[in-house]
């Protein structure tokens, strides 16, 4: 039985003016010979020279003279090591000196895809049939690295999307690194990336909660170390670079949503940010956040993280443990199971699987819920975003790799107590790629990192080969029933 779908003529495309001030630093020789010119120039020169700088860019970003401040913060033992007397210098060199360690990067001028909708956490003053939602974008820049952004818009009653204006600056957050660790958790997953026995010796002194810069501190000692073993330095440089994967992100509240951007922090993403796939998860409390899963990238490996909100202000970004994290397209479902998080995985690259966990960052036992079955998803089969709650049982939108590696987007239901239980599954694909869908960064590619269900609707936000993003709308009534008759 084939769904009807009605695609909506809204586009989402990249903008390669939204751009944001990035730390730039070549090397420390050539930023010692930088500094050394300018050194030698006079006040005026400084002054007149920045004045120039100021007046060609501080336009384009929200208090660019913090930014060139914390930039020249970040080469500070460079000056200690060139013997040169902070307090000698000027706050406009200062200043002068981090605008030279700043480059502007666009961050969608490739790419502005693989969207995920969850509801707002402000339902206020709304029309009957209305509801405003948060799309957060995977957005693409040079070199192809990939970050978090957001847009706000209003669904009306008929299923037409509003969104709200665009901000004109963009935000970086402020990063806090977490302080304390847990050295069970910490143990374990270093069994997982098979280093443990050589951390054996170092941390069984450690108390069960350890300070961050306590551990740091003696990895680092190891490392400066001659007779540290090659083998030992490359576990410890891997341990530093999971400790520093735990962060916290924070926006200022005068930031609209569209100006905040969660762009690549730890040294695990220095690649990218791929993929974020957000829910709005309500605890068996009655408490609710929006939790997501994403990708995070270095260039030759991933690790899957978490990331968590209240307000779309702060975020708390920690990684994901267990053997049943380490693929990518994890999805967690929006409300536990019989007491448990649950959440879906492609664990090895071609099957959906299922997971329970008494905790949300630590995912162990995954098992085969579904193979690819139908010719459009032989390739591999994986999901859409989190679960959608029914009543008749757990919409899953999936996504199929097929000849030619087609990506289709599909749908299946699952049992609400048992979501292992298939109950129907389309033979067909709700949407594959339109002829006019088909060209793009990656050709003959539809897919969603998340939707919503809204006025008896299938709301489904959806990328175009990997370039640009738009949506579609699909009568639920008639999606289940096709997927409750699907069964052969």
């Amino acid at each position: 039985m084939k769904v009807s779908v009605t695609r909506k003529n809204v586009k989402f495309l990249p903008d390669s003016s939204r751009v944001v001030a990035r730390y730039f630093n070549s090397g420390e020789q050539r930023t010692k010979e930088l500094i050394g010119r300018i050194l030698v120039m006079s006040n005026y020169d400084v002054n007149h020279t920045l004045e120039q700088i100021n007046r060609g860019f501080a336009r384009r970003h929200r208090n660019i003279s913090a930014i060139f401040y914390s930039h020249f913060n970040n080469i500070k033992p460079i000056i200690a090591e060139m013997q040169i007397n902070e307090a000698d210098l000027t706050e406009e060199r200062k200043l002068l000196i981090g605008s030279y360690l700043t480059m502007e990067y666009s961050i969608e001028s490739s790419a502005f895809f693989n969207p995920s909708m969850v509801e707002d956490f402000d339902q206020s003053s709304l029309e009957k049939g209305e509801k405003r939602v948060v799309i957060s974008f995977r957005a693409t820049g040079e070199g192809h690295v990939s970050s978090i952004v957001f847009r706000r818009g209003i669904i009306d009653k008929d299923n037409n999307l509003r969104m709200m204006r665009i901000g004109d600056d963009i935000e970086k957050a402020e990063v806090l690194h977490k302080m304390m660790y847990n050295k069970k958790r910490i143990m374990s997953k270093l069994a997982e990336m098979h280093t443990l026995d050589i951390y054996s010796s170092i941390m069984c002194d450690f108390p069960e909660v350890f300070d961050y810069e306590v551990l740091k501190n003696v990895l680092t000692g190891e490392l400066a170390n001659p007779n540290t073993s090659k083998e030992k330095k490359e576990a410890y440089e891997e341990v530093i670079w999971l400790l520093d994967s735990f962060y916290d992100v924070q926006f200022k509240h005068d930031s609209d949503i569209s100006e905040r951007v969660i762009f690549p922090i730890s040294d695990t993403e220095s690649r990218g940010i791929e993929d974020a796939r957000f829910v709005r998860f309500v605890d068996d409390d009655g408490s609710e956040s929006v939790m997501g899963t994403y990708t995070a990238y270095n260039g030759h490996s991933i690790l899957s993280k978490l990331i968590t909100t209240e307000d779309f202000y702060t975020f708390r970004i920690m990684p994901l443990y267990g053997e049943g994290s380490q693929s990518k397209g994890m999805a967690l479902f929006p409300k536990k199971i019989k007491g448990k998080y649950a959440m879906l995985g492609r664990i090895d690259g071609v099957n959906n699987y299922l997971m329970y966990s008494v905790r949300p960052n630590e995912w162990k036992n995954p098992q085969i819920i579904q193979r690819p079955e139908y010719p459009w998803e032989y390739t591999q089969i994986g999901n859409c975003g989190s679960p959608l709650w029914t009543e008749e049982g757990w919409l899953v939108i999936t996504h199929g790799v097929g000849a030619m590696r087609r990506y289709c987007v599909g749908a299946s239901l699952f049992d609400l107590d048992d979501p292992s239980k298939e109950i129907g599954r389309l033979a067909e694909p709700l949407l594959t790629p339109l002829e006019d869908e088909r060209e793009g960064y990656v050709p003959n590619v539809v897919y969603s990192c998340g939707s919503i269900i809204h006025n008896k609707s299938l709301i489904l936000p959806y990328a175009v080969s990997d370039y640009s993003s738009t949506y579609a709308v699909i009568d639920l009534a008639e999606l289940l029933d096709a997927l409750k008759n699907s069964k052969r």
